[in-house]
């Protein structure tokens, strides 16, 4: 049986950290008040000329020197984000040029806090189907830009990073066992970002 293996990981967070401390000074909110309710103490905050392709390349370079996997040898490439660089081209595609994965396909992942994890069973679902040998999948946000500055009970949850991980087609039982994707668009009104169209 061909199952998708994680042979390499990879993370990259900015170098501009945002604490508890500094929140306070600019909304109605304290350090103890974002620790008893979400556990967080800071965030990352990307610089004005980092986009989300940025911090993905940079994780998906550690992850790819860590599977020990050339980025020609990838061919497939999937990006789940909701704060691309551009509305298109996908950022998947960027990251492929940036790394010189020209052998790969890339498309993005649309669905917030779970865009990882579908961005992950697409690439399980092509490897154990046969039709890919190698693939990336990364996470990466830069919600800094698009987030509410002073909602206090959703700025404090946010920052910016990214995570990669390698897969590669390996037979025997090791590897993901399996996905399960479940939605829920009941509850829009909760949390949401005002489109385009």
């Amino acid at each position: 049986m061909i199952r998708a293996r994680i042979t390499g990981t990879g993370s990259y967070a900015p170098e501009k950290v945002l604490t508890n401390s500094d929140i306070e000074k600019f909304i109605d909110t304290s350090d103890e008040w974002i620790r008893t309710r979400t556990g967080i103490c800071e965030r990352h905050i990307a610089a004005d000329n980092e986009n989300t392709s940025d911090l993905s390349t940079k994780a998906a370079q550690r992850a790819l020197e860590m599977a020990s996997v050339k980025a020609e040898e990838l061919d497939y490439i999937v990006v789940g984000t909701i704060t691309g660089d551009y509305p298109w081209p996908a950022t998947a595609c960027i990251v492929q040029d940036n790394l010189g994965a020209k052998n790969a396909g890339a498309f993005d992942v649309s669905a917030a806090c779970s865009g990882f994890l579908y961005a992950l069973s697409c690439a399980v679902d092509r490897i154990e189907s046969g039709r890919s040998k190698k693939a990336l999948v990364i996470g990466a946000e830069v919600l800094s830009r698009v987030i509410d500055w002073e909602d206090r009970n959703t700025c404090v949850l946010f920052g910016d990073a990214a995570g990669a991980v390698v897969l590669e087609a390996q037979e025997g039982d090791s590897g993901v066992l399996s996905t399960h994707l479940r939605s829920d668009g009941s509850q829009l009104e909760l949390l949401y970002q005002p489109g385009f169209g």
